[in-house]
This record gives C-alpha cells, sequence and structure tokens, in this order.
C-alpha cells in the first residue's frame, strides 16, 4: 500500500479501537484527540507520543478496516468454486454480511472519502486503494465466467456494489446488496 504505518503498543491498540468506532460512529472531523484519549483511557501526549498526529491515527483506522476488508472476502471467496458465477455473487454476499455486522451506517471508505477527498491526505491512497482492489477484483472473478466481457462488467458490478453500500447506509430502501447481488447475476449470466 506504501502508506506508512506504526508498530501497536497496547495502548495504541486502545486508542486505535476507540478512534475507529468515533470515527464510523460520528464522522473523522467531528472526533477530536482529546475524546479520542478519553474514550481510550489515555493521555493526549500518549496518544501523539504513539501516533504521532491525528492524521496517522485516521491513517491506523482506514488501513486496518481495510486489511479486515480484503480478508472478510477472500475468506468468503475461498469457500466457493473458482470458475463459477457464485465467486462473483459471494462479494455481495460478503458485503451483505459485512455490512450488517460492522457497516450499519455505510461503507466506512466511502463515509471516510466524503470528509477526506484531499489525493496529499496520507488517507486517500487507502480509501481510493480499497475501491481500485474491489474493481480489479471483480474483473478477476469475471475472468473466469466471462473472459470476453470481464472488464466491462467488472466497472458496472463495482457500480452496482457500491451504489448497494451507499443505499444500504442512507436505508433508502430495503436489501439493496441483495437487490444489486441479484442484477449482477442477471448481468454475469446474460449471453
Amino acid at each position: 500500500m506504501g502508506t506508512k504505518r506504526i508498530t501497536m503498543t497496547p495502548g495504541a491498540r486502545r486508542a486505535l479501537a476507540a478512534a475507529s468506532r468515533l470515527f464510523y460512529e460520528r464522522g473523522i472531523h467531528a472526533v477530536g484527540v482529546d475524546t479520542i484519549a478519553a474514550e481510550a483511557g489515555v493521555t493526549k501526549k500518549t496518544l501523539y507520543d504513539r501516533f504521532g498526529s491525528k492524521e496517522q491515527i485516521v491513517v491506523e483506522y482506514l488501513a486496518d478496516r481495510d486489511e479486515r476488508w480484503r480478508a472478510f472476502v477472500t475468506e468468503r471467496l475461498e469457500r466457493t468454486e473458482p470458475g463459477s458465477v457464485d465467486r462473483v455473487l459471494a462479494v455481495f454476499d460478503a458485503s451483505q454480511a459485512w455490512m450488517t455486522e460492522s457497516s450499519p451506517k455505510g461503507c466506512s471508505m466511502v463515509n471516510a472519502h466524503a470528509e477526506i477527498s484531499d489525493p496529499s491526505h496520507p488517507a486517500y491512497a487507502i480509501i481510493t486503494g480499497q475501491k481500485q482492489w474491489m474493481l480489479t477484483l471483480f474483473a478477476d472473478l469475471l475472468r473466469e465466467v466471462a473472459p470476453a466481457r470481464a472488464d466491462e462488467l467488472a466497472r458496472t458490478l463495482m457500480l452496482l456494489h457500491e451504489g448497494a453500500l451507499v443505499a444500504h447506509g442512507l436505508r433508502i430502501f430495503p436489501d439493496p446488496i441483495g437487490e444489486a447481488r441479484d442484477r449482477a447475476g442477471e448481468l454475469v449470466t446474460a449471453p
């Protein structure tokens, strides 16, 4: 990923856990270092000693979520038969489970991008890197089942997937991820 990361001490892990919860629930800009320190039971000085800056806490928060998400999807894909449409649809199934368990307010990367749109911010590469990874993942999976249409379908499925994540967070209508999964299945199996 190329983004500078820190070694986590127990205090840093507590602070990151508190920051992660607060950033996701309230927003990155709405949460100050004082609040994170108080929630983690550490001093503000300890927080700066461990992370150096709030920007680095944001980097660690997003990088940790990204690593966990990629592992979650990979584990789900390992349970499916290579070369099957089910592997493509497993990404949507993974998203459904992840959003239900970990992200009721929508995708943390999309939410973070609403606050961090400056490419020079050290967390920006994590946000866009995850989305590029998702596009590449769809293309790779589609090459197994629809090689002639893989790149075009990958972009379409990415749009369906990301739109479903946003709709999930906004609660516009019931089960947007399930609906996106159904549309993805139709597109992948269409002649």
